[in-house]
C-alpha cells in the first residue's frame, strides 16, 4: 500500500490538517501559536499519513503468518523524523509549501523539533538506517530498544573540558509515538530459583515493568511501515501511600524512582558497582520484554514453539542483548516445558549475532558475582549452555572463564550466524577475538558489510546535491543506489562539474552559517573542511589528527609566505563520562584550539572548530560541506564506519588506513580518489612486537617530537604546563593505538591534499567519483544480505 496512491495529498490538504491540528490537539489559535504548536500540529499531521500504512503492513503481515525479524539494540540514533518521514511519504515539498502559505518559515519549524537521544554514535546510526531500510523493502519487522528518559548526555565545554548535562528530548511531547498501555511485561531481578518435578521456578526479589511506546517507521514511499518498540521501566508499585502519610515523602516515591533509573540515561557511568550493576539491569530489562513480547504475539497467531524459528529471526546489535538466548532458553524451558537442550537448539534457529568490535575490552564480561546475584536463573542457564557447547566440542572455549560472564562468547554459541560489518573485519573476527569458537564452527561467521539510507544521507541532508543528480540520472535512485553510477560519465564534463562545486559550496556556506548562528562561529567558506566527526576513542585517532594540526602550524609559522592551502579542521564527538584519556584528548584539542586560532601569523590558513554536542543534526550540516573525510583509525581496529561511507556518498574524499570499510570504499572509488597512508593490519601487530617502537618512532620525525615537546612543556596550557604530561607520556610509554608510527605517513599524505586540493578540476572529479562509485553501501543492500543469508525472510511488496 502506498499512501501518495490512496490518499489525494495536497497543499490545501496538509494546511487544513495542520490547523486542525493546531486548534484541537494543541488547544491554540493562530494568533497566539508558537514554533512549538506549528512543529507538534505538522508533525501529527504528517504522523496521520503514517498510520493508514502501518495499519496495512500490520494486517498483511499477520494475515500471511509469516516471519518477522527482531532487531535488539541498545541504540537507535533516529535522529529528527518531521523530515524523514515527509520525504519518505514522498510530501515535503508540499509540506513546506503548506507550512509557508501558514506564514511560517518550514526550516524554523522542522529545526525545533530536538534529536530523539535515543544513540550515542554509528552502532544507533546504523540501526536506525536498518529500519528504514527494513521499511522500504517491505519486510515485516520490529525494532526493539530502550525508550530513555534522558539518553545519552548534553555535552558542553567549560575551559575546554567535556562537561556533561541531563540531555532533555523528552521535556516536551514526542509527537511520532503512540503509548500503549495495554502492552507490558513484568521484569524480574535477584531473588532465588526453587526446583521441583525437574521443572525450575525463578523468584524474583525485585520487578519492574516494561511498558511499550510504538513509533511507526514508514519506508520510502509510503509502501510499508514497521514498528520500533522503545520500552520504559516503571514501578509495579506507584506510589506508597503509608509512607507519605507519615511524611517521608521520599520514601513514597522510591517505588517509582528506582524504575525510572532503569530506562533513565544511556549508558550511565559504569566505573563504579552501582553502576555496573544498572548497565547489566538496562540490558536484560529491554532484552526480556522484547522476548516475551515477540513470544506472545508468536503464540497469539496459534504457532507451535518448536516452529520457532521458521517465524521469529532475532539479530542481536552487539552484546548489549546477548542474555537474550538464556532468556529465550528459559522461557522456552521454565514456563513452556520444553528441556534445556530442546530450548537451546530452538533458540539458536532463531538467533543472529552481530560482531561490531575487533577490541577485546569492547566485548562484555560481566562479573560472575554481580551476574549470579542480578540474574541468578540466567547464571544456571548459561552454565547449561556452555556445558551442552563443551560436550559438543573439545571444551576449549568457555563463556564463564576466571569470575567472568563472556557476553560475546555467549552470543556467538547461542546464534546460529555471527556477521562482521566489513569484509576486513569478518576476516579479523575469525582470526582475533573468536577464532578458537572459529575454529570449532568454520561455517558460522560471515560478512554483512555496513551500508547507510540513501534517503536520509543524501537525498534529505543534501538538497543541492540531490537536484543536480535528478537533472543529470533521474529521480528514482533513492531506492536503487547504485544508479548513481550514472554520474560518472559526468566527472569531466566541465559544466556538471562547475554545478557540483557549486552544491558543495551552498552548503558550506550553509553550515557556516548555521555554526554562525548556533555557537558564533565564523568560518571561511573558502577553505578546505577537513571533518573528523565520531566518538572520541583513542583507536580513531583525533589525537594523530590534532598533532599532524600542530605540526602544520608550526610549519606555517616557520614559513608564514608559504603556498599554503586554507584548512578549517573540524572536530565533532563525545567521550564516555568514564573515559579519562579521551576527555584529554576533547581538553587539548580545544586547549590547541585557542591558541592556534588567535595566532595573527597563521589564521588566515589554519582554523580548529569543535562544536560541543555533536548529534545527528549537527551532521546532516557537516557531512554536506565536508571536502577532506577523515577516517585515520588504527588498522584493525574499526569494525566498518559508516560515516566514511555518509562523507563519501556526499562527495568527499577519505583520507585513512586500510581499516573497516575504507578498504571497499578504496576499492570501489579507486585508488587515485582515496589518500590512503600508513601500516596495515598485519604491520601493526607486528609493529607492537618491536621494542621501544614508539620512542624510535617519535625519534625519528623531528616534527612529532617537536610537537609533543611543546604540549609538554605547556605551549598550549601555560597556566598549566605540564596539564598534559601523562598524555605526552602515553605516547613514548604505550601508545598501543600506533599514533607515533603512523604520524609522518599521515603528515605527508596531509601535504600532497593540500596541492591536490587546489588542482579544482581534479579535486572536482576526485569527489564526483566518490559519489558515483558508493551506491553499493546503501544499507538496502546489507538488509538484503541479512535477509538472505541469515534471516531467511522475505519481502512482503515484492521489493
Amino acid at each position: 500500500m502506498n499512501i501518495t496512491d490512496t490518499k489525494p495529498i495536497d497543499v490545501a490538504t496538509v494546511r487544513a490538517e495542520v490547523l486542525r491540528h493546531l486548534k484541537y490537539s494543541l488547544g491554540k489559535d493562530e494568533s497566539h501559536a508558537s514554533v512549538y504548536d506549528w512543529r507538534m500540529s505538522l508533525s501529527l499531521t504528517l504522523r496521520d499519513l503514517v498510520v493508514d500504512p502501518w495499519f496495512e503492513s500490520t494486517r498483511t503481515t499477520y494475515e500471511a503468518k509469516g516471519k518477522r525479524v527482531y532487531y535488539l539494540s541498545m541504540e537507535f540514533l533516529i535522529g529528527r523524523l518531521i523530515e524523514d518521514v515527509a520525504v519518505n511519504l514522498r510530501v515535503d515539498e508540499i509540506a513546506e509549501e503548506a507550512m509557508e502559505s501558514l506564514g511560517q518559515n518550514y526550516a524554523t519549524v522542522v529545526a525545533d523539533e530536538p534529536d530523539a537521544a535515543l544513540g550515542n554514535g554509528g552502532l544507533g546510526r546504523l540501526a536506525a538506517c536498518f529500519l528504514d531500510s527494513l521499511s522500504t523493502l517491505g519486510i515485516p519487522a520490529y525494532g526493539y530498544g530502550i525508550r530513555y528518559e534522558h539518553g545519552l548526555f548534553e555535552q558542553h565545554f567549560e575551559d575546554g573540558r567535556q562537561v556533561e548535562t541531563a540531555e532533555g528530548w523528552l521535556a516536551q511531547r514526542h509527537a511520532w509515538e503512540f503509548e500503549r498501555p495495554e502492552v507490558s511485561y513484568s521484569i524480574g531481578f535477584s531473588g532465588y530459583v526453587k526446583e521441583s518435578d525437574g521443572r525450575a521456578k525463578w523468584h524474583p526479589g525485585e520487578t519492574v515493568l516494561a511498558s511499550a511506546y510504538d513509533t511507526p517507521v514508514v519506508g520510502w514511499k509510503g509502501k510499508w511501515a514497521n514498528t520500533l518498540r522503545l520500552w520504559a521501566a516503571k514501578p509495579t508499585r506507584l506510589f506508597d501511600l503509608e509512607s507519605f502519610n507519615q511524611g517521608d515523602y521520599l520514601a513514597a516515591t522510591e517505588p517509582e524512582a528506582l524504575a525510572r533509573t532503569i530506562s533513565r540515561v544511556l549508558y550511565p557511568d559504569d566505573t563504579t558497582p552501582v553502576g555496573k550493576e544498572l548497565r547489566l539491569k538496562q540490558e536484560y530489562f529491554f532484552t526480556a520484554a522484547s522476548i516475551q513480547d515477540l513470544l506472545r504475539r508468536f503464540l497469539s497467531e496459534g504457532h507451535n514453539l518448536r516452529d520457532l524459528a521458521n517465524k521469529v529471526a532475532i539479530q542481536l546489535n552487539d552484546t548489549h542483548p546477548a542474555v537474550a538466548g538464556a532468556e529465550l532458553v528459559r522461557l522456552l524451558a521454565d514456563e513452556h516445558g520444553l528441556s534445556i537442550a530442546e530450548a537451546i537448539e530452538i533458540a539458536r534457529g532463531c538467533l543472529g549475532y552481530t560482531n561490531h568490535t575487533l577490541l577485546p575490552e569492547a566485548l562484555e564480561r560481566w562479573d560472575e558475582g554481580l551476574f549470579a546475584r542480578v540474574l541468578p536463573r540466567h547464571h544456571r542457564i548459561i552454565e547449561l549452555i556452555e556445558d551442552a557447547h563443551v560436550k559438543a566440542t573439545d571444551g576449549s572455549v568457555r563463556i564463564i572463564e576466571d569470575g567472568s560472564v563472556k557476553m560475546g562468547e555467549l552470543a556467538f554459541i547461542m546464534a546460529h550466524k555471527v556477521n562482521g560489518v566489513s569484509a576486513l573485519h569478518s576476516e579479523l573476527v575469525k582470526e582475533t577475538v573468536f577464532s578458537d569458537l572459529h575454529a570449532i564452527y568454520p561455517d558460522r561467521i560471515t560478512n554483512m558489510t555496513n551500508g547507510v539510507t540513501p534517503r536520509r544521507w543524501l537525498y534529505s541532508c543534501n538538497p543541492p546535491l540531490r537536484n543536480l543528480i535528478n537533472r543529470s540520472i533521474g529521480g528514482t535512485w533513492p531506492d536503487d543506489l547504485e544508479q548513481l553510477d550514472g554520474l560518472a560519465k559526468f566527472a569531466d564534463d566541465a559544466g556538471f562539474q562547475q554545478d557540483f562545486r557549486t552544491a558543495k559550496q551552498q552548503n558550506k556556506d550553509r553550515l557556516s552559517n548555521w555554526l554562525k548562528a548556533r555557537d558564533g562561529v565564523s568560518l571561511d567558506p573558502s577553505a578546505m573542511f577537513d571533518v573528523q566527526i565520531k566518538r572520541i576513542h583513542e583507536y580513531k585517532r583525533q589525537l594523530m589528527n590534532l598533532l599532524e594540526t600542530v605540526a602544520l602550524w608550526n610549519e606555517i609559522r616557520d614559513n608564514p609566505n608559504g603556498n599554503w592551502t586554507p584548512r578549517i579542521k573540524i572536530f565533532g564527538g563525545k567521550a564516555a563520562p568514564g573515559y579519562v584519556v579521551a576527555k584529554e584528548i576533547i581538553h587539548l584539542i580545544n586547549d590547541v584550539a585557542k591558541v592556534i586560532n588567535k595566532d595573527p601569523v597563521t589564521s588566515k590558513f589554519l582554523q580548529i572548530v569543535y562544536p560541543e554536542n555533536y548529534n545527528v543534526t549537527m551532521a546532516e550540516f557537516l557531512i554536506p560541506a565536508t571536502d577532506l573525510s577523515e577516517q585515520i583509525s588504527t588498522a584493525g581496529k574499526e569494525a566498518s564506519g559508516t560515516g566514511n561511507m555518509k562523507f563519501a556518498l556526499n562527495g568527499a574524499p577519505t583520507i585513512g588506513t586500510l581499516d573497516g570499510a575504507n578498504v571497499e570504499i578504496r576499492e570501489r572509488v579507486g585508488a587515485e580518489n582515496f589518500y590512503l597512508f600508513g601500516l596495515t593490519a598485519a604491520e601493526v601487530v607486528a609493529r607492537r612486537d618491536e621494542h621501544d617502537f614508539a620512542c624510535n618512532a617519535i625519534e625519528a620525525s623531528p616534527r612529532l617530537s617537536r610537537v609533543l615537546g611543546q604540549i609538554s612543556d605547556g605551549v598550549f596550557s601555560p597556566q598549566e604546563p605540564k596539564r598534559f604530561a601523562s598524555l605526552v607520556r602515553r605516547m613514548y610509554e604505550h601508545d598501543y593505538f600506533l599514533v607515533t608510527c603512523d604520524f609522518d605517513s599521515y603528515f605527508e599524505t596531509q601535504r600532497q591534499i593540500d596541492v591536490d586540493f587546489v588542482d579544482t578540476e581534479s579535486w572536482t572529479r576526485k569527489s564526483i567519483l566518490n559519489t558515483a562509485r558508493v551506491g553499493w553501501f546503501s544499507s538496502d543492500r546489507t538488509i538484503s544480505g541479512y535477509a538472505d543469508e541469515i534471516w531467511n525472510v522475505h519481502s512482503a511488496t515484492g521489493s
